[in-house]
């Protein structure tokens, strides 16, 4: 059975390098909550810019250059701003607009009841582990942001951003990334060059990577069967970092993909190439 097993991995491995040619994809402005705001920035002048008191990333794209915002989900509509402070000390705060979104109800069902209502020996676990994912997300290198994002694993998308989920008709959070469906085994890339900062076994997360692209742009990679990469480890875009699993709280073999920007959670398909269309 364990022959099996590896045959399948590495026939799923050899027609992954043989088929797939990567495709490459620069932020889109889209400003609604949960998306993008790309606002133009004379970078010449070094200025830095804050969102709700945020560092923001700053990004290029050939000879011009944007202040990338993540929006939060909980964001409404209307203006928002963004604060630039100039070198000589000086503040200005430019406006931009964010659209209204509504987002979809999506139903699960969980076999494993623990992952639904943890118990008191779970939940301290889960405590220690938001330390480790909150110090990861509010991670903050000054390293400039290569922002040309590919897909991380061939697949169908499962499940979009933003949906308001009920496992076993709870309600919970508010879907925070985006899967992408995938046999166990088929291999993840990095997004994008980076380092390693978070890696292990999470409860509700299953096995997880968290990479740093610089100033806060931050990509993790949940529900993995395999790590491949350490804590440390400087990763090059398309890098396979692991493996598809079904680790966590899942209903099936798939990849979580979660972007943080400027300590958000945003949408990663702002970001990424243009993906298929859902289908059940």
């Amino acid at each position: 059975m364990k022959d099996y097993k590896l045959f399948f991995i590495i026939t799923i491995l050899i027609s992954f390098f043989i088929s797939y040619t990567p495709a490459y994809a620069f932020p889109r402005h889209n400003p609604v909550p949960g998306g993008l705001a790309l606002i133009p920035i004379n970078t010449d002048l070094q200025p830095k810019v804050y969102f709700n008191k945020k560092p923001v990333a700053i990004i290029s794209d050939q000879s011009k250059s944007y202040a990338m915002v993540g929006i939060p989900l909980t964001t409404s509509a209307g203006k928002q701003s963004v604060q630039i402070k100039w070198p000589d000390n000086s503040t200005e705060n430019r406006e931009f607009i964010v659209q209204p979104k509504t987002y979809q109800a999506q139903y699960l069902t969980i076999k494993n009841k623990r992952k639904v209502n943890p118990n008191a020996q779970d939940m301290e676990r889960i405590s220690k582990e938001r330390v480790r994912k909150n110090k990861a997300k509010k991670l903050w290198s000054n390293q400039d942001v290569n922002a040309n994002f590919l897909t991380p694993v061939q697949g169908r998308v499962s499940s979009i951003f933003g949906l308001r989920r009920f496992f076993n008709e709870q309600p919970r959070r508010p879907h925070s990334g985006l899967d992408i469906a995938a046999p166990e085994g088929t291999p993840i890339m990095a997004i994008e060059n980076g380092r390693v900062i978070e890696a292990g076994d999470f409860f509700f997360s299953g096995n997880m990577v968290y990479l740093d692209h610089g100033q806060g742009v931050i990509s993790l990679y949940a529900h993995m069967h395999q790590i491949n990469v350490k804590v440390g480890d400087m990763i090059k875009k398309g890098q396979v970092i692991g493996t598809v699993g079904e680790t966590g709280r899942v209903t099936g073999p798939h990849l979580h993909l979660g972007i943080y920007v400027n300590q958000t959670l945003v949408d990663p398909v702002f970001l990424l190439p243009e993906q298929k269309k859902q289908t059940k």
